[in-house]
C-alpha cells in the first residue's frame, strides 16, 4: 500500500550540472592570467629619460584693420596697398606662424576685406580670424 503520491526521484536526470564546469573554467582563466605575463620574454634596456612637457610658445598676433575709406593698417600702422602682400609674407615666414586678426569697418566695402583675405591666403598664413563687436 502506498500512502500519498510517488516521488519522481527514481527518474534518470538528463541535464548536465554546469556548476563544476564553470568552476573549472574560472580556475583555468585565473591560471592563464597569472602565467601569461611570466611567459612573455622581454629584453632589459636602460632607456634614456626625457621630459614630455611641451614648450609653449605663444605666437604673436598680427592685427590687420580696414577702415571706412578702405585703408589698411597692420598693428595700427597705416600701410600702402602694394606693401600688404610683402608684409603678410614676412609674417607667414616667422616660426611659429602668427595669428592674423582682421578687423573690418562695417562701412567698408566687402571687396577690400576680401582682398586682404586673399593676400593673407597667398602669403601662406594659416590662422585667420575676424574681430567683431558683440551686440548689446
Amino acid at each position: 500500500m502506498a500512502f500519498g503520491t510517488q516521488d519522481d526521484t527514481d527518474e534518470v536526470m538528463n541535464e548536465i550540472n554546469m556548476t563544476p564546469l564553470v568552476d573549472v573554467m574560472l580556475v583555468l582563466l585565473i591560471i592563464f592570467i597569472i602565467t601569461v605575463p611570466v611567459m612573455q620574454h622581454s629584453v632589459n634596456i636602460d632607456l634614456p629619460r626625457a621630459s614630455n612637457e611641451q614648450e609653449i610658445v605663444k605666437p604673436e598676433t598680427v592685427r590687420l584693420s580696414v577702415d571706412a575709406d578702405g585703408s589698411y593698417y597692420i598693428n595700427d600702422n597705416k600701410i600702402a596697398d602694394d606693401s600688404l602682400a610683402p608684409r603678410l609674407k614676412a609674417a607667414a615666414a616667422q616660426n611659429p606662424q602668427p595669428d592674423l586678426h582682421i578687423r573690418g569697418d562695417k562701412a567698408v566695402r566687402y571687396e577690400r576685406v576680401a582682398q586682404a583675405m586673399a593676400a593673407a591666403q597667398q602669403a601662406g598664413l594659416r590662422k585667420i580670424g575676424f574681430i567683431t563687436e558683440p551686440k548689446n
